[in-house]
């Protein structure tokens, strides 16, 4: 189990910085955070049921509190608190984010969907 030995709150960055024994501190942001949390009302009760999140370019992160000694929950201003996020899985978030964050992007552009809470995508098809 890879356990951050410090977790700060950045709200000019509006992101989490963990500092884990191996690494330097390393930012997420409250975006990837909220579409990526591991809660059932973002990836579901089954592998294929995720649900995309659109909108959520400018989600704050409202509070942060740990959930015994092996996660931490966040508390998000759109009204998300329920997902669990493990020490393991924020390490992964924070490792893999570049990833994450590509096949995240890709996801929206294929659905037709934004970033942006303001911004619908409208497929226009030739006749």
């Amino acid at each position: 189990m890879s356990i951050p030995k410090s977790i700060k709150i950045n709200k000019r960055r509006n992101a989490i910085s963990l500092k884990f024994a191996d690494s330097d501190a390393i930012e997420i942001s409250a975006e990837l955070l909220r579409v990526m949390s591991p809660s059932a009302e973002v990836r579901g009760h089954k592998s294929n049921e995720a649900i995309l999140q659109i909108g959520k370019r400018n989600v704050v992160i409202k509070d942060i509190q740990k959930t015994g000694n092996y996660a931490l929950q966040i508390n998000f201003d759109d009204g998300h608190d329920s997902g669990i996020y493990s020490w393991d899985y924020l390490y992964d978030l924070a490792v893999n984010q570049a990833t994450y964050w590509s096949q995240y992007l890709k996801s929206l552009q294929k659905a037709g969907e934004s970033r942006d809470p303001e911004t619908r995508v409208i497929k226009m098809c030739d006749p």
